[in-house]
Formats: structure tokens, C-alpha cells, sequence
């Protein structure tokens, strides 16, 4: 198990691992090994000996777990989850160099603790180092209806709430058309009720007869 030496490339990895398994709490073992595989982890730490299937079931959760946290948009609660990681997964914080990598940070045990430890440690180190360079929740769930696809968003400016300006583009188009609908609904029951008012009008009209008539 390796970290990165870049804070982003470990909420990469991160963001990855957590969204793999929300589209597919089963992912298999070897689906799982792929992807770590991608994010730099050596293949000799991916073997079937090396990462077993108890180790993924181990990884589902913890990315489970994570995944629950990068949804989470408010930074105040962030923070708390992110301590209560560092608490419960988290040891003393070295410096460490290694595979070509320079000089970075790691919270993990090591090899004492297993891969979903591992990565409830390396994540939250990587979360909480986005979070005290931007200040807010440089993370997040999709806001758009049916996608719910996790994603950073470390770039200026306001809180991202889509994971691309497809579903961004896509919820504008639907909130336009939804008050351009509530408009027509509002504009046909302003007319029905002046139709009824009108037509209420006429029938007091012709029950009080002509006026100015008498004996």
C-alpha cells in the first residue's frame, strides 16, 4: 500500500475507489486490484496472496464509508467526520520517501492495519488537506436528478454542485422548464378564475332582473 505524494492524486484515488463501489457495492476483488492498480499501487501488493478477498470486502466498506463523507457539503461536518478518522484510523504523522516519490506525509500504520484501514486514513489525510487549502468542501455528490456521481472540485470560485457541465447544463434546462411550466399553470388558473368570476357576475345580473323598472 503506497500514498501519494500529491495530496489531489490521493483524493483521486479517493474519489475513484468510493465512486466505483457506489455504482457497484459488489465490485469484485480483481475490479478493485484494476483500479488501484491505475492509482500506482505495485502489482506484487495486488497478487490474490497479497490482497485477499477478505482485504476487498475490507476496501468495499471503507469506500462505502467514504463515499458517504464526500457527500457530505457542509465543511463544519466534514471536518468532524474527517477527525474522527484521523482518531479511530490515524497514527502519529510522518514524514516517509519512497518509490521515486519525494517527501510527503502519511497518518496510516502500515502493514499492522489492513487495506480498508489503510485507505480510511490515506483518504481523510487527503480530504483534510483539500479542505484547509480551499477552505471549504473541494468535494462532492452530484446534485443532479438520477446521477449522484462523486467528484472534486478544488478550482476558484463557489462549491461546485455538478460533476460536469453536462448535468449542469442538463438541471438548468429542466428548472427553466419547470417555471416556464408553473408560469402557464399559474397564468391558466389566473383566466379560469376570472372566467368564473365573470360568469358568477352575469348570473347575480339576471337574477336581480332589468334595472330601473316599477309600478
Amino acid at each position: 500500500m503506497t500514498d501519494s505524494a500529491q495530496g489531489f492524486s490521493a483524493a483521486r484515488r479517493l474519489v475513484d475507489l468510493a465512486e466505483a463501489v457506489r455504482v457497484d457495492p459488489g465490485l469484485p476483488r480483481d475490479g478493485l486490484a484494476a483500479l488501484l492498480a491505475r492509482h500506482g499501487e505495485h502489482p506484487a501488493d495486488l497478487t490474490a496472496e497479497a490482497f485477499t478477498e477478505a482485504d476487498a470486502a475490507g476496501l468495499r466498506t471503507a469506500a462505502r464509508r467514504m463515499a458517504d463523507l464526500l457527500a457530505e457539503p457542509d465543511e463544519d461536518r466534514a471536518a468532524e467526520a474527517l477527525n474522527a478518522l484521523f482518531a479511530q484510523y490515524a497514527t502519529r504523522p510522518r514524514l516517509t520517501r519512497h518509490d521515486g516519490h519525494p517527501w510527503h506525509l502519511h497518518v496510516d500504520r502500515g502493514d499492522e492495519d489492513g487495506w480498508g484501514e489503510w485507505f480510511l486514513a490515506s483518504g481523510a489525510l487527503a480530504l483534510a488537506q483539500l479542505l484547509t487549502e480551499h477552505g471549504r468542501t473541494a468535494w462532492g455528490a452530484c446534485a443532479a436528478a438520477g446521477c449522484g456521481r462523486l467528484f472534486l472540485g478544488g478550482g476558484p470560485g463557489s462549491a461546485r454542485r455538478y460533476c460536469s457541465g453536462t448535468c449542469a447544463t442538463r438541471e438548468r434546462v429542466a428548472a427553466h422548464r419547470r417555471r416556464r411550466r408553473a408560469e402557464a399553470e399559474a397564468r391558466a388558473g389566473a383566466e379560469a378564475e376570472a372566467r368564473a368570476g365573470g360568469a358568477e357576475a352575469e348570473a347575480e345580473a339576471e337574477v336581480a332582473g332589468p334595472s330601473g323598472t316599477g309600478r
